[in-house]
């Protein structure tokens, strides 16, 4: 054979090899893409509430409005001297309007009332003065000395506490559940023999406010959970 064809083969055969080589690699490293880890990190903080909602809940019942309306107004006056006298001011407090019910009014009403009008009667106090609101709520029975029936209990009126300050501690959840995260892929990797490579995909879950527990509702519980997705490498 002529030397020249001899080279030429030789080249051909050569770049086959070359061919294969690169085609193999460029199949491990796409294999290796498929090598994946998924881990979930999560991050809780219990904070104390910022805010509170007390609805103070009166309840009157007669034969005439007038009357009733006249012992509301009583009513409210020595309220809110209570309020105010104990460190609340008159821009937390609110007098909903009276929620007037007539017996007479119903079709299907008890015939044996003998009273005609039940009238409610709501304040309503909105304040960041958390501790000192709960504070008034146990001090509450001097409304009582005075002859004022707070009526308690009613699920329409429940005492309330909410934060309103999560974008302050936003970040540094979001931080430490990604630590979190990055925590267990590295553990599952050193498992498996493998090193972490780069992120594939990240999400984060939402953020939840809940109550501690049902004794301590001015104590929350602030939770966030992300899920990221890790390439495992050699």
């Amino acid at each position: 054979m002529k030397p020249s064809i001899i080279i030429s083969s030789a080249i051909v055969a050569l770049g086959l090899v070359l061919l294969g080589l690169a085609l193999k690699s460029g199949i491990d490293r796409f294999s290796d893409r498929d090598r994946v880890v998924t881990v979930r990190g999560l991050c809780e903080k219990e904070v104390q509430a910022n805010k509170v909602t007390w609805p103070i809940v009166t309840k009157e019942v007669g034969n005439s409005l007038p009357d009733i309306y006249r012992v509301i107004e009583s009513n409210n006056k020595a309220i809110m001297s209570f309020l105010t006298g104990n460190g609340l001011s008159e821009n937390e407090i609110s007098v909903n309007p009276p929620q007037v019910y007539d017996a007479a009014a119903e079709r299907y009403g008890r015939s044996d009332n003998p009273y005609r009008y039940q009238v409610t009667n709501v304040i309503v106090v909105t304040s960041d003065k958390v501790d000192l609101v709960r504070k008034l709520i146990d001090k509450q029975t001097d409304l009582l000395r005075q002859g004022i029936a707070i009526v308690a209990g009613d699920y329409n009126y429940q005492t309330t506490y909410e934060y309103t300050d999560l974008n302050s501690v936003k970040p540094e959840m979001i931080a430490e559940a990604t630590s979190n995260a990055r925590e267990a892929a590295d553990k599952f990797a050193q498992d498996s023999d493998s090193k972490l490579g780069k992120i594939k995909t990240a999400s984060q879950g939402q953020f939840s406010i809940n109550d501690r527990d049902q004794y301590t509702p001015q104590i929350k519980t602030i939770r966030v959970v992300t899920y990221i997705t890790y390439y495992l490498e050699d």
